[in-house]
């Protein structure tokens, strides 16, 4: 081969080199606009669920519990002065909102591509934890967690003994005893259950007793050996259609909750906890 043909040769070997070396970075190239796309699709995301939480725990919205949704509703409480609560949960909306997670929560306020679930886990393990919307994949799971403040049955409470309250008998002093009234109608009971609930911590060193205005006689102590005790038979009547109750018990701010709750409600849930605001870890969790 003359050195013309060889030249030749060198040349095209150059140019191939050349070209493998051009389609190595444009490879890189590709994966790393690639991997560009994704961080910001990522971040595009991880933006948009922080978004959605933030404005879920801060922003009472306006769900009507017979069913009628409104766009923009939230899940924070309104306290009783009509205050919003920043950073919490109301556990009835957030159990509305599971009764129809894709009209609330995908349809509305997220992609409807995008998959997801809220799970609310309390900090005082005696509540169980709830979770709502779809079932998790496994891969590619995206999580945002804020600290928040749930009232769970506290809508339930008529009485908290850790209040100063009023009491029928002069020698029962603030500082000795817990004494609180209230006033209930016969016929509310065929429709409610009236549980006097008790702290954990109360259990067998505490002593409670209920009379009435028109039975106001100095009851036997008794001694507090359950959580929760039943108390719509331990109301006097005298034949009267309502009452006027007084709870006495034997400690200054005792942790007890008197509550009315529909004869339907979970057994199970009649815990002094479940009736006050609690502390929770709330995740959102989201998928393709």
């Amino acid at each position: 081969m003359d050195n013309k043909g060889n030249i030749t040769l060198e040349i095209g070997i150059v140019l191939i080199i050349i070209l493998m070396i051009i389609g190595v970075f444009l490879s890189i190239d590709e994966i790393n606009t690639q991997k560009l796309v994704k961080n910001i699709e990522n971040e595009h995301d991880e933006t948009l669920l922080e978004g959605v939480v933030d404005y879920l725990i801060n922003n009472p919205g306006n769900v009507s519990y017979g069913g009628n949704y409104k766009k923009g509703s939230g899940l924070a409480i309104v306290n009783e002065e009509g205050h919003v609560i920043p950073n919490s949960v109301s556990y009835e909306k957030l159990m509305t909102f599971g009764s129809d997670y894709n009209k609330y929560i995908s349809r509305y306020l997220l992609n409807s591509k995008i998959k997801s679930s809220i799970e609310l886990i309390p900090q005082e393990s005696s509540i169980s934890s709830v979770k709502i919307g779809n079932t998790e994949d496994e891969n590619n799971i995206y999580s945002v967690n804020r600290i928040v403040k749930c009232d769970f049955f506290k809508k339930y409470v008529i009485k908290n003994f850790q209040n100063e309250g009023k009491c029928n008998y002069n020698n029962h002093k603030s500082d000795k005893y817990s004494c609180n009234y209230f006033k209930v109608f016969k016929g509310n009971l065929r429709a409610n259950d009236y549980y006097l609930l008790f702290d954990e911590s109360e259990k067998h060193n505490t002593k409670y007793f209920i009379d009435t205005t028109s039975d106001h006689e100095h009851k036997n102590w008794k001694t507090v050996i359950s959580q929760n005790i039943y108390l719509n038979n331990e109301i006097n009547f005298n034949d009267e259609s309502s009452a006027v109750a007084f709870i006495h018990i034997d400690k200054q701010k005792a942790k007890a909750l008197l509550v009315c709750v529909p004869k339907s409600f979970d057994n199970d849930k009649l815990k002094y906890d479940y009736f006050t605001t609690n502390d929770c870890q709330l995740i959102l969790r989201a998928w393709y």
